[in-house]
């Protein structure tokens, strides 16, 4: 399969500029023939491609009568040495010249034994270079294809080709054949190469034939192909609009969409029926019957009128047994006395903590689950070190953790223990696609303190709460004003809604000093009240007005370039990050990246993937999480090597280099800057996020609130008046379809 435009030389030659294609019929249109020289140009996800063909046939041309051509068009695979076959229009590009744009391309295996040698030396198959390519045409001639088709046993026959290299060569021929049927089949279906090399790993040899026979299953099993994609072939290989299949496929997207679009463990069965009637115009006989096959196969469950997933429900009831069952059993440690403890930890700090701090390390102490929740500055952090101080008197055993990098790493620091991100604690296991530590292989420890909860999602919780010990004592702290998890589930906000567990809340701040306005601003904001501003100038909380949205974005380019890194003696690259409520617009994080990256960091060694270039020194985030490599969905890391001729980037995750290869590259993106949604859990020096009217269906108060909380030294708002005002005063919170907290109150819905 050919590869990316970094491996076929294009960090040094980009590709033609894009024109809309010509008309099919006119003097310069026609067919070409030739022989594939080199691939210049091949971007995977759309299968555009810059081809240097040697040109053999020329029909119906008037111009260029070159032994070469350039030709520019998308195909579904191609490799160098290959027959090619055109049809479109010439046409002359005012950088590059004349060369063919093709309406479409077909490529077949070569005919000559030169065209067999180009092909065999291109990379091709494993095992397989230029020597060996050599070898094998030298001794098999015209019939080498054939030999490799119907008697590769034969390649011990070449000198120095053993019979292990032999079956590695058969074994991948027989791949690539397979996956070219693959490619030639999903192209017409916008299926991208890389999804396509997805489906042909977990499908193999029988892909086309499982794909014809139920589409469906591409949505359910390949990360990124939707419902319409597999529709699409549904439809075009024949299936019937009133299918089961179909009908059964739009019941189960619609719940896993309201999962993961509005982050609800459950949907009403009424509300489920109409929404899929709506997408896909089925009877509601035809898919009420689909919704009893679904729930007998297992997919989905309904429950009193609750469609749920089956692993949401799976997840739900999980994490209540085990939450349930670890506030039952008796302690791992004798009692701690708050009258004794809580002086001796202010004695040991040398300070004296609030009233409502007091009752929260008593209440913390006095049972077996708890929960410590407010806003920014209240003296969560300080509650923490107390307690954990208090433990580690007792000689207990601690476990902090959280669910990202940079909260683990904010609350080792904030404590002077070892603090871990959840993926690590749980330990992931690759041979059994399972976490090392559950109910079977409980963790180790007395005493379990979880920080920024308020993100977990209930699949996670539910993994967490199975590898907790039943002894232990567990504390979740967390922040409940700010946006819930990403995934489905609302966890700390269920726990606390139980009444199950004992619930401390700080309200009166301390985090601020005379000029500090980000701790005070996100309390405002949390109340519905506007922005503070200083009046002198001098502050850690700016508000910078720009009416238009090009405004806005040149003004963030110049405050991340010139005037943060001038005024404030930050690092735009480590110390600075932008935020913004969507990804796509202008002033969306897509294109907020590009135009930061060519600001700051505008050349040097790089590899593209797609649309996007990765370079030397860029910062970037991990999009989901990879157990293999042990990064998470929201690491951030800096690019220390691309290398466009091999097609691999090397990535530093706190000081561990961790390496890509380009089919890796979309669990990538820039990360100058990151939805609001992607930075929570994190925080940063400085915060500079935009707020504009284009941003209208985002601006509500949490998200606002959230995005403010994340800054420690600087916040900078750029926007207008109306989005910061509509932000503050909407404060409809969407309220997630979950049962957690009636499953803890002992119900079970």
């Amino acid at each position: 399969m050919a590869g990316g435009y970094a491996r076929h030389g294009g960090g040094r030659r980009k590709p033609p500029a894009r024109r809309p294609a010509p008309p099919a019929a006119g003097p310069d249109s026609g067919t070409l023939d030739g022989s594939v020289k080199s691939v210049v140009f091949r971007n995977e996800e759309t299968g555009y491609t810059v081809l240097r063909v040697s040109l053999r046939r020329r029909a119906g041309f008037t111009l260029s009568r070159e032994p070469e051509a350039t030709v520019v068009g998308k195909c579904a695979i191609v490799w160098e040495g290959e027959e090619l076959h055109a049809e479109g229009a010439w046409e002359e590009d005012a950088v590059h010249g004349s060369q063919f744009r093709a309406t479409s391309i077909t490529c077949v295996v070569p005919h000559s034994v030169e065209g067999v040698r180009r092909y065999l030396s291109s990379g091709l198959i494993k095992g397989i270079g230029r020597v060996n390519a050599g070898r094998i045409v030298d001794h098999f001639g015209e019939k080498t294809l054939e030999i490799l088709e119907k008697q590769c046993g034969r390649l011990v026959e070449v000198p120095k080709i053993g019979p292990k290299l032999a079956a590695q060569i058969a074994k991948t021929w027989r791949e690539q054949r397979g996956i070219r049927e693959v490619m030639i089949f999903t192209q017409t279906y916008g299926i991208s190469v890389a999804q396509t090399t997805k489906i042909y790993r977990r499908y193999g040899a029988d892909t086309i034939a499982m794909i014809k026979a139920d589409p469906y299953r591409l949505c359910r099993d390949i990360r990124g192909i939707g419902f319409l994609t597999a529709d699409r072939i549904a439809m075009a290989v024949g299936l019937p609009k009133d299918s089961p299949l179909r009908a059964r496929a739009a019941l189960y997207h619609t719940v896993e969409s309201e999962a993961e679009e509005g982050g609800h463990c459950w949907t009403q069965d009424v509300d489920l029926l109409l929404h899929a009637q709506d997408k896909v115009g089925i009877s509601a006989e035809v898919l009420a019957a689909a919704l009893d096959e679904e729930s007998a196969a297992g997919r989905l469950c309904v429950r009193s009128g609750r469609v749920y997933s089956a692993r949401l429900l799976r997840a739900e009831r999980s994490a209540a047994r085990s939450l349930l069952a670890i506030m039952e059993a008796p302690a791992a440690f004798p009692p701690i006395d708050p009258l004794k403890a809580v002086p001796w930890a202010e004695r040991k700090a040398g300070f004296t903590l609030s009233p409502a701090q007091s009752r929260a390390v008593s209440g913390a102490l006095l049972s077996k689950v708890s929960v410590i929740t407010g806003g920014p500055g209240v003296g969560k952090t300080t509650v923490i070190r107390a307690l954990a101080e208090i433990y580690k008197a007792r000689r207990l055993h601690v476990r902090l953790a959280a669910p990202t990098g940079r909260a683990a790493k904010r609350m080792a620091e904030s404590t002077g223990a070892e603090a871990q991100t959840l993926h690590r604690l749980l330990k992931y296991n690759p041979q059994t696609n399972a976490f090392t530590f559950d109910e079977t292989n409980p963790l180790k420890g007395d005493v379990f303190v979880f920080d920024e909860t308020s993100m977990l999602d209930i699949e996670l919780a539910a993994d967490l709460l199975a590898a907790i010990p039943r002894s232990a004592t567990v504390i979740f702290v967390g922040d409940t004003d700010q946006l819930p998890s990403v995934g489905p589930g609302n966890v700390l906000h269920d726990i606390i809604a139980s009444g199950a567990v004992t619930v401390s809340r700080l309200s009166e701040i301390f985090r601020q000093d005379s000029s500090g306005l980000i701790v005070r601003n996100a309390h405002r904001v949390n109340e519905g009240l506007p922005l503070e501003t200083s009046p002198s100038g001098d502050s850690d909380f700016y508000f910078v007005r720009a009416q238009t949205p090009e405004k806005a974005l040149a003004l963030s380019l110049e405050f991340m370039a010139e005037r943060i890194p001038r005024h404030f003696g930050m690092d735009p690259m480590r110390d600075v990050q932008v935020l913004t409520p969507m990804r796509r617009n202008l002033l969306g994080a897509d294109n907020l990246n590009h135009a930061l990256q060519e600001r700051l960091n505008p050349s040097g060694p790089a590899l593209r993937r797609g649309a996007t270039v990765f370079r030397k020194g860029d910062r970037v985030m991990q999009l989901r999480n990879n157990y293999d490599k042990d990064v998470y969905n929201g690491d951030v890391g800096f690019v220390r090597a691309a290398d466009a001729e091999n097609g691999s980037l090397s990535v530093e995750f706190d000081g561990r280099a961790v390496e890509y290869k380009t089919a890796d590259l979309d669990e990538l993106a820039l990360s100058y800057a990151c939805t609001v949604h992607k930075s929570q859990g994190s925080e940063y020096p400085a915060v500079l996020l935009l707020l504009h009217n284009q941003h209208y269906m985002m601006l509500q108060r949490n998200l606002l609130y959230t995005a403010m909380t994340r800054g420690k030294r600087l916040v900078l708002v750029i926007g207008t008046d109306w989005a910061v005002k509509k932000a503050i005063e909407s404060n409809e919170v969407r309220e997630r379809r979950t049962s957690l907290a009636e499953r803890l109150r002992g119900e079970d819905p």
